[in-house]
This record gives C-alpha cells, sequence and structure tokens, in this order.
C-alpha cells in the first residue's frame, strides 16, 4: 500500500460522489482541509503523511460506501476476484482440503475482494475466539496455500487431529516448525512436521 495510492483513493471518492476533496472532508464532518494536497505531506516536504483510518471510516460513511469498495479504488480494480469462502469449522474437517491446503470441490460460497494478482487463493471466515486479538469472528483472511513461506510470516495451520491457528511462523527445520502466538501471554508452539496437515501464508485480512 502507497502513500499515493491512498490519497488516490480519497480522490476518487470524492469524485464517484461529484464531491471535491474538501466537500468529502465536510461532509464527514472532519476539517475542511484534512484531505487538501497541502496536507499530504509534512511541512518540511520530505516525509509522507498519512489519512488516519478513523478520518477515511468518517468519509466512507459520509458517502454510504464500505471499505471494500475504498480497497477497489486503492488497488484500481471494480470488483476484484471473486473466491471461495470457507468457514473456520470446515476448515477443520477432514475432507475439505489436499495436502496443500486447497479446498476441494465445488459450491462455496464466494466472496470479491481486489488488489490478489494471479495468487491461487481462498477466503477462511473467522469463528469464535480462537484467533484473538489479532483476528475476530466475522474477519476474513486470504489464503495462499502455494505461496512460499518465510520466518515472521503469518500463517494458517492446521494439524491432523483438526486444530485450525493463525499464527506467525518461527524457526522451522526438517522436522519441528515454531509456531508463535499474536498473544504474548500464550508460549510457542514446537510441532512436529509429520503433525501438521498443512500450512499456508496469511496474504490479506477484511476486519
Amino acid at each position: 500500500m502507497r502513500h499515493t495510492d491512498v490519497w488516490r483513493a480519497i480522490d476518487a471518492l470524492a469524485e464517484r460522489h461529484g464531491l471535491t476533496a474538501s466537500a468529502l472532508a465536510r461532509r464527514a464532518g472532519l476539517d475542511a482541509t484534512a484531505f487538501n494536497r497541502s496536507k499530504r505531506e509534512n511541512p518540511d516536504g520530505q516525509r509522507p503523511r498519512w489519512p488516519s483510518t478513523e478520518s477515511i471510516a468518517k468519509a466512507l460513511d459520509a458517502v454510504g460506501e464500505s471499505f471494500d469498495t475504498f480497497a477497489e479504488l486503492l488497488s484500481g480494480e471494480r470488483g476484484g476476484r471473486a473466491v471461495p469462502v470457507i468457514g473456520l469449522a470446515q476448515a477443520g474437517s477432514e475432507g475439505f482440503f489436499d495436502d496443500v491446503g486447497f479446498p476441494l470441490g465445488h459450491g462455496w460460497d464466494e466472496v470479491r475482494f481486489p488488489g490478489l494478482g494471479n495468487e491461487s487463493v481462498y477466503a477462511l471466515e473467522i469463528q469464535g475466539e480462537s484467533m484473538e486479538p489479532v483476528y475476530r469472528a466475522g474477519d476474513r483472511i486470504i489464503v495462499a496455500p502455494g505461496v512460499s513461506l518465510r520466518r515472521g510470516d503469518r500463517v494458517v495451520a492446521r494439524t491432523r487431529s483438526g486444530d485450525i491457528m493463525a499464527k506467525v511462523l518461527g524457526s522451522r527445520t526438517q522436522t519441528r516448525i515454531e509456531l508463535l502466538s499474536f498473544n504474548p501471554a500464550f508460549p510457542p508452539r514446537d510441532v512436529p512436521v509429520q503433525d501438521l496437515s498443512w500450512m499456508a501464508r496469511i496474504m490479506w485480512a477484511s476486519q
């Protein structure tokens, strides 16, 4: 996500509703200069100034648009790609995925996501509290089983016993994989490779 893309998306949001950037800011209850070009860099002209997520949310609410719309404007896409949506309970069940972590069969519900490129991906809908505090019930994460993994990546891992976990990939050897918790109150898990059914990288989240 680039600084120029975010501001371009704000301009495009204003334009699609027949507004100037200043008029959009006023409608959102913000200072009329909040989205002006003069506010997009710090006074020294050396550092970019980013709009806050709160101001973007207020602008979207003011014109009756969702964050999905803003994401489309941000990526320059219209509508995005349709990807299958898998429930967390389904992801933990046998028979729904191949050995790499791709869903099997057809007839899944679909959702459109922008900016996904050509990767083979699907959306995993979070249920319950098992992935808090980073991912909460109702969040959808884009999972890319075919993408190579590196230490520090956010991943979804499924054990052969059916446990589904969102973790941070730690160290790994030929026999064991370290999975770090988002919550520091929980210690790392050292999982034997043979106990993992699959592990896939989290590429994006809708929260």
